[in-house]
């Protein structure tokens, strides 16, 4: 009898585990089944932006050779200086006064002194890494509202070199209209208003957000890519604007394109690390680009 029971409990957690190892089987099956959609979204989306971020790399490249074989020098250098000098003050000046923000912040706060005591442990290490983190964000800060001031003066010569690479690709002329073209630089200048506001509310995030050790270190390449995106944002709504295009439309257009905005402020801001040549050029180069790509994913 004690053997019949023995066999039957047996059977009966076999039977359980089987059961059991069944419902896991499923539950893995629909895990699967829902994160597979998921996974292949998310893959095709990351594959599309990298996509993208390269053709706009490349127009950087095929920018130099329009340039070069369309003569298109005296739409470059004059401006080109002008922003050279220009940049190079004002980063002077912004770099003394970020230093001067974090000198203030820690003494009126009292962290300087408090920081001190732990001078010779990781936690002031972290706090001083967070410190150098903190400096180099409001470098981007100052950076993004003089590229806005930038993009607002310098909008006609932008717009009209953007509409001369498409005249030039397209073999057509496009009639010269004042009234549109003033049209078309308060359109822009509304644009970079608008991006200023949504970068400012970023940058802000990220400025607390590099206050915290460890967490804040990777804030520098979110607000990097943050700031290529709505330089690139603007480059390409030359393009935008000229098509007619209403702001709402070119919003979305270049939201579902922000590889070839991403891609384009990329290689904009790379170009800064070639002194002085790399700012005369980095402009008109990246309008040209900008244009330039748009034919690669629009060849219509």
């Amino acid at each position: 009898m004690l053997g019949a029971d023995l066999r039957f409990h047996a059977c009966y957690a076999l039977h359980v585990a089987g059961r059991v190892n069944e419902l896991i089987a499923y539950c893995l099956l629909l895990i699967a089944h829902c994160l597979l959609p998921i996974c292949l979204f998310i893959f095709t989306q990351i594959y599309a932006l990298l996509k993208e971020i390269v053709i706009a790399i490349q127009s950087y490249f095929e920018a130099h050779r329009f340039i070069l074989t369309h003569k298109l020098w005296k739409w470059i250098i004059i401006p080109g200086i002008i922003y050279a000098l220009l940049f190079g003050a004002s980063m002077y000046f912004f770099s003394k006064s970020a230093t001067a923000v974090i000198n203030y912040l820690t003494v009126s706060t009292g962290l300087g002194n408090w920081i001190q005591k732990f001078q010779n442990s990781w936690l002031g290490f972290f706090f001083t890494f967070a410190g150098i983190i903190l400096w180099i964000i409001l470098m981007l800060f100052y950076f993004s509202l003089f590229k806005y001031i930038w993009l607002i003066v310098g909008s006609p010569i932008f717009a009209y070199l953007s509409e001369k690479t498409e005249s030039i690709i397209e073999g057509k002329e496009f009639p010269f209209n004042f009234k549109q073209l003033t049209k078309d630089c308060w359109r822009g200048t509304k644009l970079a208003l608008r991006n200023t506001i949504w970068q400012t509310v970023y940058l802000v995030g990220l400025l607390l957000l590099s206050l915290v050790p460890v967490f804040g270190w990777i804030t520098p390449l979110i607000a990097l890519f943050t700031e290529c995106y709505y330089y690139g944002f603007s480059m390409i709504d030359y393009s935008c604007e000229r098509h007619k295009l209403p702001a709402s439309k070119s919003i979305g257009y270049i939201s579902h394109h922000r590889g070839l905005a991403i891609g384009n402020g990329l290689v904009f801001y790379t170009m800064h690390a070639i002194l002085f040549v790399g700012w005369v050029f980095a402009p008109a180069y990246a309008v040209v680009a900008a244009t330039l790509s748009l034919y690669k994913v629009n060849p219509e």
